[in-house]
């Protein structure tokens, strides 16, 4: 295994936090647009366009994704970074004269009752995290692919530890590489090994008032395989059995776990099956290995 998201050619990530809020955001921004999918298995998930990445709509390539805290106040960060794509002239041409128009879908997690300072009334801090994070995209400590609590994982709680972002990949057997970036606030426990049998642990019950819903983890899986639409579809659903593998309990109705696939490939016929299943098994190795990261198990 080696170490680092990034270590799939043809993106670059930025993280930004507020240590003040207890919050932050991370932003994923490809060289160039990229076939992207979706899974949301959460009870309580917290998204934006998403239903744009089913593989029966229009668009076939996406210019960016944003993974936040801040619950529904964070899906702003999603709205800074279509911003600053566009005024980079990202985005789909729409027509002469008219502003470029990116792509961007996102996610959060409810970090709202971490202990931060969350009384910023008309302006919460996500639309400038966000565009914190894209100016330090691969460049410095913000833009470095390293975990813990660093962006949207900076105020993430994973049921009795402190959470964060755990960042991962490897190279398969076909010479494709595939990362993991995850950030952990889950509502179960990260176990370093297999999961015991017997009692649910449910370490956020009874701590604070509300705390029980101060969940979720999102997070991206990228390759340098060519994936179809609905090829990355199926990696996104294999992908999550990698939450199942490190987190018990997991897909609660208290969590809005959501993953996305993003594959950087320009060109090439989509995998065929075999190759596909060994991606998509790889991605939720990967997503273990990156939740046990972001939580300080490895």
């Amino acid at each position: 295994m080696r170490s680092c998201f990034t270590d799939v050619p043809g993106l670059v990530i930025g993280h930004a936090h507020d240590v003040r809020a207890r919050t932050g955001v991370t932003v994923v921004v490809p060289d160039a647009p990229v076939v992207m999918a979706v899974d949301v298995r959460g009870g309580g998930p917290g998204t934006r366009e998403t239903d744009a990445l089913d593989p029966s709509t229009l668009v076939e390539r996406v210019h960016g994704l944003v993974l936040s805290g801040g619950s529904v106040f964070g899906l702003a960060a999603a709205d800074a970074l279509a911003l600053a794509l566009s005024g980079d002239g990202i985005g789909l041409d729409v027509g002469p004269g008219l502003p470029r128009v990116p792509v961007v879908p996102g996610a959060i997690l409810f970090d709202l009752g971490n202990g931060g300072e969350k009384g910023w009334g008309d302006h919460p801090p996500y639309a400038e995290l966000a565009r914190r994070a894209y100016a330090a995209r691969g460049r410095g400590p913000e833009g470095g692919d390293m975990s813990g609590a660093l962006g949207a994982g900076h105020g993430a709680r994973a049921g009795s530890r402190p959470g964060g972002i755990g960042s991962v990949s490897i190279r398969s057997r076909g010479g494709f590489s595939i990362g993991a970036l995850v950030a952990v606030n889950s509502f179960g426990e990260v176990h370093a090994g297999a999961p015991p049998a017997g009692a649910v642990p449910m370490p956020k019950l009874g701590k604070v008032d509300g705390l029980v819903r101060q969940s979720t983890c999102i997070g991206a899986i990228a390759t340098d395989a060519p994936l179809s639409r609905a090829q990355a579809r199926r990696v996104a659903m294999m992908a999550q059995d990698g939450l199942a593998r490190a987190i018990r309990p997991i897909h609660t109705p208290f969590d809005g776990d959501a993953l996305f696939v993003l594959s950087t490939a320009i060109e090439g016929a989509p995998l065929d099956a075999v190759a596909l299943t060994e991606i998509g098994t790889l991605a939720a190795d990967m997503v273990a290995a990156a939740v046990r990261k972001g939580a300080g198990l490895d």
